[in-house]
């Protein structure tokens, strides 16, 4: 049996479901739908939960099963172009319904039964629902080496007083980062 659209060859079913949740956005959902594509690959079922905000067409991926969750953001909200107020926005309207559609679907004994959740590493709300729940969760970290690299910078960047952010900082740069 092959993977539709791809050319990986798919283990046979064994018997576990592994349900997927990334953030909405294009550099979040990619990576995700490709190792929902291997963990597929390798016999499992694979449902995703996406908000309905941004998200990927479920035809052009027939061999997933999508739940679509409503995060009510308002269309100003949807449409900034400040992407830290639009993550954490996502992070609290996204609570209750992705805590509710996460408890049907464990409850749901029709289909496979869910071996753990996959959650992008942004929707650090998922720590305590997971938790909650008594459902393991594994974190997807999508970002590359440069994310990586000013993340280690981070607590040197707090020592220095850049952060959290003042006024008189705004305007300075910080060519000092070590290497």
């Amino acid at each position: 049996m092959k993977n539709s659209g791809t050319d990986i060859q798919i283990d046979q079913r064994n018997g576990r479901r592994l349900v997927l949740f990334p953030l909405p956005l294009q550099g979040h959902v990619n990576p995700m739908i490709q190792l929902a594509n291997i963990l597929h690959s390798k016999g499992f079922s694979i449902t995703i939960i996406h908000t309905t905000f941004n998200s990927p067409d479920p035809s052009k991926y027939p061999h997933f099963t999508f739940h679509f969750i409503q995060e009510e953001l308002t269309e100003t909200e949807a449409s900034t172009a400040d992407i830290i107020a639009l993550v954490s926005l996502l992070n609290i309207k996204c609570v209750a319904p992705f805590r509710d559609c996460l408890s049907k679907l464990l409850s749901d004994v029709s289909e496979d039964p869910i071996a753990c959740l996959i959650s992008d590493a942004i929707f650090h709300f998922t720590t305590a629902v997971s938790e909650g729940l008594k459902l393991p969760r594994i974190v997807l970290r999508t970002g590359g080496a440069s994310s990586f690299r000013i993340f280690t910078a981070l607590p040197f960047l707090k020592e220095k007083g850049y952060l959290p952010t003042q006024g008189i900082f705004l305007a300075i740069p910080a060519c000092w980062l070590p290497h």
